[in-house]
């Protein structure tokens, strides 16, 4: 009877254990990385290609995307796609990059942008280096998109671009599970995503920031990231409610014109445009054509 009971316990372990490497299989990781949320990077210099120490800090951003990646693969991750999210889209350094990986590098002009490349396949999203949105209190480099934009809504909520990023994965039943970035990013995800992991790896003082050493911020990137991916269940997708109504405020009479052109938009305010779409590619696509 001993025997049977030990021989079913064994059975039963070898069955939960199986149980756990066959959830991990096929886990997809989509990763975004932006620039102005590194550790370090406390000025418009540090993240443009014209600065002196850029070549330094996109060093610093291509090892929190690694930080990142091993923290994905230590939680069971078979495929892992890095988006480079920032300016040019070549900020990454391929040969630094994690071999673990695929990186997608350049813009295609396209609706998704700094989601470029997701869909339903993916398991997760992952954001390294964000930033909180334009004109907020100790944002460190805070903005919304390019400097045309002083603020975009969605359904009547201001949105960084960790928001709006996050309702593109959304809109394919994606998750965002983890950001890093200032302290100020991580409090408005928190805010719009509700239960995220999240990673201050500085704190904005004014225009000055207080930043954990690289190392230091490497390593809370990557225990991050593998907690959260080792507990999808704990994660919904963010979504609002169609139909969808941006409303984008713009900082010049140039750029209101311009973006009024874009069809569909109208002129709603001072420096204010909307627009009204039925899902968020059209949103998005919009918000892209009218932000210019």
């Amino acid at each position: 009877m001993l025997k049977v009971l030990v021989q079913g316990l064994l059975l039963a372990l070898m069955f939960a254990a199986g149980a756990g490497a066959q959830s991990r299989d096929g886990l997809k990781v989509f990763i975004s990385v932006d620039m102005e949320g590194v550790t370090g990077v406390v000025n418009v210099d540090d993240a443009s290609r014209g600065g002196k120490d850029y070549d330094y800090f996109r060093q610093t951003m291509t090892r929190e995307a690694n930080a990142a990646i091993e923290g994905a693969l230590a939680a069971g991750a078979t495929e892992i796609v890095v988006r480079d999210s920032h300016g040019s889209a070549l900020n990454l350094l391929p040969e630094m990059l994690n071999r673990n990986s695929k990186l997608l590098r350049d813009w295609s002009e396209g609706p998704l942008v700094m989601m470029e490349g997701i869909d339903a396949s993916y398991d997760a999203a992952v954001f390294v280096g964000y930033h909180a949105r334009a004109g907020t209190p100790n944002g460190v480099l805070d903005h919304t998109s390019s400097g045309n934009v002083t603020n975009v809504t969605v359904n009547g909520i201001s949105m960084p671009e960790t928001g709006y990023n996050a309702l593109m994965a959304g809109h394919y039943d994606v998750p965002v599970v983890f950001v890093a970035g200032d302290q100020a990013v991580c409090d408005q995800a928190q805010q719009l995503l509700g239960n995220v992991e999240t990673v201050a790896v500085k704190e904005g003082i004014g225009a000055a920031a207080l930043n954990l050493h690289p190392e230091v911020a490497r390593e809370q990137i990557r225990e991050g990231v593998e907690r959260a991916l080792s507990n999808l269940d704990d994660y919904q997708p963010y979504k609002l409610r169609a139909p969808y109504t941006l409303v984008l405020t713009l900082k010049t009479e140039q750029n209101i014109y311009r973006g009024s052109l874009f069809p569909g938009a109208k002129r709603t305010g001072d420096w204010e445009l909307t627009y009204v779409g039925d899902d968020i590619p059209d949103i998005m696509n919009a918000y892209r054509g009218m932000r210019r």
